[in-house]
């Protein structure tokens, strides 16, 4: 879950790039950074931290030219917080290519393995965008006709990428004195938008994340990019688009609706909003079912995410709907945090709650998924604290059991409270007096009514069904030795800093 964004503009567009990011910080607090080209030149800039930390007078004055696109990271599955691995990534052969992604490939390693040993290509990092940054590189030296590139060639080795590639990615990259290429893979599982702007010099245009970074920088939606369509803009202006796989479908991951997005962008033509109150809407009508949950006496939504469907749940079965949590809003999304002695210790620091809305009632608190259960219990014991007489729980989305690989950070079945655990169970591990769950059906339900053109979903996370049908026990086996060798790195450092500390 990273944020991405690519500007082909007739003006210098780092404020733009810049201003961009900003506003998909929610998608990655880990890392940032700026390339933007000047003919074939690029000027580079990134580094540990927020947006607004990275970035300084300076370097924004350096980073000149009226292409560039932008990333902020956090980690994915199995991934290292490092800053060698903050992206743009750049690469100088055959032509120097720089890229940003969001996603996660699957079969990284083994592309790794067949860049060093059949194509002489060196891997630098642990990144599996820096192994997609080679292997398009690659597909572009092929697809070349006399050391020259254009369109034709370009969407070529997009192809080429689909075939080799497999997992989720939507990519912003640019080429040297050729243009900016923006493309997405077959199963359109991470989401990339078009804007376009019609300025003094012509025709500009934005490809990003999410709809928010291109309507906040004054540009209109244009479109989604298509599953397996690549879009190139070259250095005037032009704009070329082709459909670049064999089999593309459209199935986007169904947790960008339910927490990742902000509420305020629309997916695939799809308002993140919209499906939120619907997902509210779907909860109520379960609830109405459940004679234990009949005492409710007001419905507080766990800021931010939840607050669409906490309402129209309330609004549903005409209960009172408060705000009983009081948000600090310096403090990162505890889902993205690394380590869980950070996440248990920012959760007090990040709400409070209003104690004249818990005192003596039955609360029933809606947040938008339970993951690993940490948040979950620490805000149930915040409401009793606070006087509530009793405490139910209701999450939008059906129980997380399994690993994502497609580039969202709970890689580790182990660290899921809801892996192995009933309903019951799970409900006594956060501490609840009742815990209600969304039917995944019903999410699916909810989501489709907010857009007509959405049918079919990514929704590992819920039902551990694989979409790239790559997805082995064995690497998913990898992939929690990986968090795990990684979850004990953490720990070793914060118990270093806590020694350090006293010293």
């Amino acid at each position: 879950m990273c944020g991405i964004i690519g500007v082909a503009a007739h003006t210098p567009v780092n404020q733009l790039l810049y201003d961009g990011l900003l506003l998909l910080q929610h998608r990655g607090q880990d890392a940032a950074g700026i390339v933007t080209s000047e003919g074939p030149m690029f000027h580079m800039h990134k580094g540990s931290g927020y947006v607004r930390d990275v970035f300084r007078t300076r370097n924004m004055r350096d980073l000149s030219g009226t292409l560039g696109i932008g990333h902020c990271r956090y980690p994915t599955a199995g991934s290292a917080v490092s800053e060698l691995e903050s992206q743009p990534f750049y690469v100088n052969s055959p032509f120097g290519i720089t890229l940003a992604h969001n996603g996660n490939l699957t079969n990284s390693e083994a592309l790794k393995r067949e860049l060093f040993q059949l194509d002489f290509r060196h891997i630098n990092t642990n990144s599996d965008s820096e192994v997609l940054l080679n292997v398009l590189a690659l597909e572009l030296e092929r697809a070349a006709h006399h050391a020259r590139l254009d369109a034709n060639a370009i969407f070529t080795a997009v192809a080429g990428v689909h075939r080799r590639c497999r997992g989720a990615y939507a990519i912003v990259s640019m080429i040297a004195g050729y243009g900016m290429l923006a493309f997405r893979d077959p199963f359109g599982i991470r989401p990339l938008i078009i804007g376009v702007n019609e300025a003094m010099g012509g025709t500009e245009y934005v490809v990003a994340s999410e709809s928010v970074a291109l309507e906040a920088l004054g540009f209109a939606v244009l479109r989604d990019v298509e599953p397996g369509e690549a879009v190139f803009i070259d250095q005037t202006g032009q704009f070329h688009s082709r459909q670049c796989a064999e089999h593309p479908s459209l199935n986007p991951c169904i947790f960008e609706y339910v927490y990742l997005a902000r509420p305020d962008s629309v997916i695939d033509g799809t308002s993140v909003y919209e499906t939120r109150l619907r997902m509210g809407e779907q909860l109520a009508h379960k609830i109405r079912g459940i004679p234990e949950a009949r005492d409710i006496d007001v419905v507080i939504p766990i800021p931010d995410s939840s607050r669409p469907s906490a309402l129209e749940l309330a609004n549903t079965l005409g209960l009172l709907y408060r705000e009983g949590f009081v948000k600090n809003r310096y403090i990162g999304r505890t889902f993205i945090m690394p380590g869980q002695a950070m996440r248990r210790k920012s959760v007090r620091q990040k709400l409070n709650p209003c104690g004249i809305e818990f005192k003596d009632k039955v609360v029933l608190l809606v947040d938008d998924s339970i993951v690993r259960g940490t948040t979950s219990r620490e805000i149930v014991q915040m409401a009793r604290d606070a006087g509530a007489r009793k405490v139910y729980f209701a999450s939008a989305s059906p129980p997380v059991r399994f690993q994502n690989v497609y580039g969202i950070d709970m890689p580790n079945q182990n660290e899921l409270v809801a892996t192995g655990r009933s309903e019951a169970e799970i409900s006594r591990e956060i501490g609840a007096d009742l815990l209600i769950y969304q039917e995944l059906d019903a999410l699916k339900t909810a989501v489709r009514a907010a857009g007509s053109r959405l049918t079919e979903f990514e929704a590992s996370c819920f039902d551990g069904q694989y979409i790239t049908g790559d997805v082995t026990a064995d690497y998913l086996s990898q992939l929690a030795h990986n968090r795990d060798m990684l979850r004990g790195e953490e720990d070793a450092r914060e118990e270093r800093e806590q020694v350090a500390a006293t010293e």
